[in-house]
């Protein structure tokens, strides 16, 4: 088998089979392919596309790059979650005690933040103690004592999608469905999860644009989820502007707090128990969705939720005083509010932009060994279809550093008004299954 001919085979349209596949990834891995054959691959693979098979064989030659969670010592159906990425995204916060006092058993992997999407293992280190270094048998007994557990990903899960995605990123082959599609099921295949539901975001701050494209997405992750025997259902979610009204690392947790307290945001609630809700169908807690969604906004408004939120943050070693004190969080010595030129409705907001904004100061990492600022980041003040006069205040960025003004201008330029108020946003645009 030789590369050339795979690549040639794919750049005609051609099917790759498994064994081709498998001879593509292993030798990719251990440095026999080198980056520029791969890279011609990515490309014709990003213009012809593959099929269902295909796409299934290559998450599993992913999966099978790598190590694999056992979490067969855990009881019960395992459910885990995954969203596509977006900005003030603190939806997992909030889901795992929800589910947790669903008993439905979250072993939870998570990475950390690059750009301008945040890290949920980010937020949670914005927290004095919490670890998510656990060792194997304390995760393990964690999930079965308490439901719940997180921990950050191992170095050596899915090492062939890493460095593929590293040769994509430089390549501009991200926007590829089958490549986002393996990538993205590789980590949950190989994460142990029995059942797993996706949240692909769609709008300015998701990386899917439009509906269609976010549907082709959730189709093709749904698919390969049920081709290798997990039941998986995917909820398209807005992210035409960021999720909350949070964004950076301590304030998404003040937001979690808030939420998990029934005052938190509308979006964030409605999204965080519509995703919530469908976990705990697939682990059998609930016969139906609308069962489940009204059973866990009885937990939130009962105090249930924010109960098991503190025991959550107590078992990872984590002081759970901040719960009730959420200003005892890290706070910036800076706030610096962002004033309306003109009046009107806000129209539009530039959700990547605010994102990249948080980055600039210092929520984010621009490379991966970047430190990360816990109290920094911004408050949307305002929001889509909310009326502002000039001179009322639309954010609030919160930093310790000496220069904002970059931030400030891209928050500024992430604002549209108009005259006329803008058609309700739908929190949940449509389900996959």
């Amino acid at each position: 088998m030789r590369m050339v001919d795979l690549i040639q085979k794919k750049k005609q349209g051609g099917k790759l089979t498994r064994d081709e596949i498998n001879f593509i990834i292993s030798g990719y891995t251990s440095g026999e392919v080198p980056d520029y054959q791969m890279s011609a691959l990515l490309m014709a693979i990003y213009f012809k596309g593959m099929d269902k098979e295909e796409i299934a064989n290559l998450t599993l030659a992913y999966v099978d790059s790598g190590d694999k969670l056992d979490l067969t010592a855990i009881k019960g159906i395992k459910v885990d979650k995954h969203s596509t990425g977006g900005v003030g995204d603190k939806v997992s916060l909030v889901i795992i005690p929800l589910v947790a006092a669903a008993g439905i058993p979250v072993a939870k992997m998570s990475g950390r933040g690059l750009g301008h999407t945040g890290g949920t293992i980010d937020k949670l280190e914005a927290i004095a103690g919490f670890n998510t270094n656990l060792p194997g048998d304390k995760f393990i007994s964690n999930v079965n004592a308490y439901k719940m557990a997180i921990a950050g990903q191992s170095a050596n899960l899915t090492p062939a999608d890493k460095k593929i995605y590293a040769l994509r990123d430089v390549t501009a082959t991200v926007d590829s469905i089958p490549l986002i599609a393996s990538s993205v099921m590789s980590k949950k295949i190989a994460s142990g999860a029995d059942a797993i539901v996706l949240d692909v975001k769609v709008g300015s701050g998701a990386f899917m644009k439009s509906i269609d494209e976010a549907k082709e997405l959730a189709l093709t992750m749904v698919e390969i989820g049920k081709s290798l025997n997990r039941k998986t259902i995917a909820v398209i979610t807005d992210m035409s502007q960021p999720l909350g009204n949070e964004v950076g690392n301590a304030s998404e947790v003040k937001e979690a707090i808030e939420a998990l307290a029934g005052k938190g945001a509308k979006d964030l609630t409605a999204v965080a128990l519509t995703i919530a809700a469908h976990m705990t169908v697939l682990g059998g807690a609930f016969p139906d969705f609308e069962h489940a969604y009204n059973e866990l906004e009885r937990y939130i408004m009962s105090g249930k939720a924010i109960e098991k939120f503190k025991q959550f943050v107590e078992i990872q070693g984590g002081n759970p005083g901040f719960i009730d004190n959420p200003a005892s969080l890290p706070k910036a010595k800076k706030h610096i509010e962002v004033k309306a030129l003109k009046s009107g409705y806000v129209a539009a907001i530039n959700a990547e932009a605010i994102g990249v904004a948080a980055m600039l100061l210092g929520a984010g990492r621009k490379k991966k060994d970047d430190r990360i600022d816990y109290s920094a980041g911004l408050t949307m003040v305002k929001k889509i279809g909310e009326y502002v006069r000039a001179g009322d205040t639309i954010c609030i960025l919160h930093s310790n550093l000496d220069e904002h003004e970059e931030a400030e201008a891209m928050v500024m330029n992430a604002y549209s008004f108009s005259d006329s108020q803008p058609s309700p946003i739908h929190f949940v645009y449509d389900v996959v299954q």
